[in-house]
């Protein structure tokens, strides 16, 4: 399966993101009467705005990326290893700053893709909308408006195990379980990460599960492609 992508020329990534402000009681007040209207599609009928703005982070005009980890497959002697990266801070800006650049050198090459697990409908839309909202240029790569569906460098691994049933959505914790991945769920989860940053302050601990998503999407396609899971001892961690 999957025999026409070759797993190193795909960066698989994963991303973290927070609301906008630490607090519903923090918003500009027309920013308020934004998301009380956003809100209101998903709320229930006893919750107000405030009582969901939790969830604001999931939506890019109201959230902020702080965290992306990236990871490669890197072929080490005949033997699949990774190789993990991580953009992260507060300052947004510079922090997508610094992930465009690495994937502007990354796109230099041919036939290069972008996998993440609901990538297509999270992550690769989210990206380029904080790009366009922080006033940064959008990479070639990420840049496909009014490309035809065959030419969008965009892998999923969600999309890629529905084959063709769209009602289907299956998490990347329980694939992982399924494939015996070692799960990227075992501290915290997504719907954590606002709660962590805001008031535990502690974004190291958000960084690690980020990568660890990442990895486990790398580890994903390649067992959809029947090949080995690459050992922990595999795994380097770039810092710089």
């Amino acid at each position: 399966m999957l025999e026409q992508y070759n797993p190193e020329k795909i960066l698989f990534l994963d991303i973290e993101t927070v609301p906008r402000y630490s607090s519903f009681s923090e918003l500009p007040e027309k920013e308020e009467e934004f998301w009380d209207k956003k809100s209101s599609r998903f709320r229930e009928e006893d919750e107000t705005a405030a009582d969901v703005y939790s969830r604001a982070g999931i939506y890019a005009e109201f959230g902020k990326v702080i965290c992306i980890s990236v990871t490669l497959i890197v072929n080490r002697s005949g033997t699949y290893g990774l190789r993990v990266k991580s953009f992260y801070g507060d300052d947004e800006q510079a922090l997508l700053k610094d992930f465009t650049g690495m994937l502007n050198k990354f796109s230099e090459k041919s036939d290069v893709y972008l996998c993440a697990h609901n990538g297509k409908e999270f992550d690769f839309p989210y990206i380029i909308r904080r790009l366009l909202i922080n006033g940064l240029t959008v990479p070639e790569i990420l840049n496909v408006p009014g490309k035809k569906p065959w030419e969008v460098p965009f892998l999923d691994t969600m999309e890629l195990w529905k084959f063709g049933d769209y009602k289907n959505y299956t998490s990347l914790d329980l694939l992982t379980y399924k494939f015996d991945i070692p799960t990227p769920k075992d501290d915290i989860d997504g719907s954590m990460v606002g709660r962590i940053y805001w008031e535990e302050q502690d974004l190291d601990r958000i960084v690690r599960y980020c990568e660890k998503d990442a990895i486990a999407v790398a580890q994903l396609f390649l067992r959809y492609k029947g090949i080995r899971l690459v050992d922990q001892d595999l795994i380097e961690y770039v810092t710089n």
